[in-house]
């Protein structure tokens, strides 16, 4: 909602915003998984997600300066939404492939939606460790699991190594490559010729 903020959005702008971000990920999920959208049976999100846009009305000036506080709480939440991911399609008796690509889908497809409803190059597109740090998640969950630790340290361990790749890349700068254009060779070729 900060960012329908920035965008200058009306307060239901604002909500579907938020709403789509909250929930994005897991309904694509749960509609590749072929179940009913969570959302659908526990409006909680709905609830939650009306209270966060009170929050950023009458508290908004305070909330942009929270930033690096809201970056911390994204993390944990990526965290969470890709162990929640996991879960879910391993119930389902997905296998563990699948598991990681419904964790991903989990914790970043609703951050895609957002920012393609506000007019922005969604975050994971421009070289940012954060779908990356969703897959790492899935792999230290399968690599715990093949271990036989318990549910919760399996769990546990997958959403902290997503908080912790999340936040060191970030802390220090660490991106993805840039793919570069047709344009950017051509131009290479050419200096090397000179």
């Amino acid at each position: 909602m900060r960012l329908a903020s920035a965008k200058r959005f009306d307060w239901f702008g604002a909500y579907v915003v938020g709403l789509v971000t909250a929930i994005g990920g897991g309904t694509t999920r749960d509609l590749l998984l072929d179940v009913t959208p969570f959302w659908m049976l526990q409006p909680s999100y709905l609830i939650v997600t009306g209270f966060a846009l009170l929050f950023v009305i009458f508290l908004g000036k305070w909330v942009i300066r929270l930033h690096n506080t809201f970056f911390i709480f994204d993390a944990i939440g990526l965290g969470l939404f890709v162990v929640v991911g996991i879960d879910k399609a391993l119930e389902l008796n997905y296998p563990f492939w699948v598991a990681i690509l419904m964790g991903m889908i989990t914790g970043s497809v609703g951050g895609v939606i957002r920012d393609m409803l506000i007019n922005e190059v969604p975050l994971i597109f421009r070289k940012d460790i954060y779908a990356l740090a969703c897959v790492v998640g899935g792999l230290i969950y399968f690599v715990s699991f093949k271990l036989n630790f318990s549910p919760v340290v399996m769990q546990t361990t997958a959403a902290v190594s997503v908080i912790v790749t999340r936040v060191i890349a970030v802390k220090y700068h660490i991106s993805i490559p840039v793919l570069k254009a047709y344009e950017d060779f051509k131009n290479e070729k050419e200096n090397d010729r000179k």
